[in-house]
């Protein structure tokens, strides 16, 4: 798995801090790692982005933008409003392959979900991954709604034979109510595909030293941690 392709349910979901830690277990476990942010948008030049963040928590990670847009909208919207050339589905798979050439592991993270269109041709995230032939983890919400998100970025996949690798909770609450903790074993289902983590909320709020310490235990083996799916759903289930 040279490549993985993160994406989210929606925005807000907790795709950039679920990046951090997959780059932090993947450290951890001494591999080299590349994160390239396909289309930073909302954030002017000069200004702190996502894979910045992502550097700041993981560490020693070579962290790549290949565009950036000031407002925060779809990378496709911003783009043209501001005037730029857009960033297209086969730039953001050459950078990733290029990337790939010199790390063991290289982290494509979206902007927002997996549809949201990054040029006026209607060039997605999805189209990325299918030209570089990578699998794709779905970040998704804890509660109420996730589900119908999830089952319809797990359809999206199918369709256009893209591997699922799995679902991870972006923001794990420290009360989760009734439908999060039920969403334990209806999120795989409805995907698919393995629930691989389940971050803590305010994961990003710890000092990176303690954010890189604990991230593997966030996520389960595949994604190099040691979190363990049944033994979270056994202790949180209703």
């Amino acid at each position: 798995m040279p490549v993985l392709v993160i994406t989210g349910t929606g925005t807000e979901i907790g795709k950039t801090v679920t990046t951090a830690a997959v780059a932090a277990a993947a450290l951890a476990a001494g591999r080299s790692v590349a994160v390239l942010k396909a289309a930073q948008t909302g954030v002017r030049p000069g200004e702190h982005g996502d894979a910045d963040e992502v550097a700041r928590l993981a560490g020693s990670v070579t962290a790549t933008e290949l565009a950036r847009y000031p407002e925060p909208l779809a990378p496709g919207t911003a783009a043209r409003r501001a005037g730029l050339a857009p960033v297209r589905p086969h730039e953001v798979a050459e950078a990733a392959a290029k990337l790939a050439t010199d790390h063991d592991l290289v982290l494509v993270e979206g902007a927002g979900g997996l549809l949201v269109r990054f040029d006026a041709a209607g060039g997605t995230l999805a189209d990325a991954a299918s030209l570089l032939n990578a699998p794709v983890l779905v970040v998704a919400a804890a509660g109420l709604g996730t589900l119908n998100t999830t089952e319809l970025s797990a359809r999206e996949l199918r369709a256009r034979g893209i591997e699922l690798l799995g679902v991870v909770i972006g923001s794990w609450p420290g009360s989760p109510d009734l439908a999060a903790r039920c969403n334990l074993a209806d999120l795989p289902e409805v995907a698919g595909a393995p629930l691989l983590g389940a971050l803590p909320a305010g994961a990003a709020a710890l000092p990176p030293g303690d954010f890189r310490t604990a991230a593997p235990g966030w996520l389960a083996p595949r994604l190099d941690g040691t979190w363990d799916a049944e033994a979270f759903r056994v202790r949180e289930a209703p």
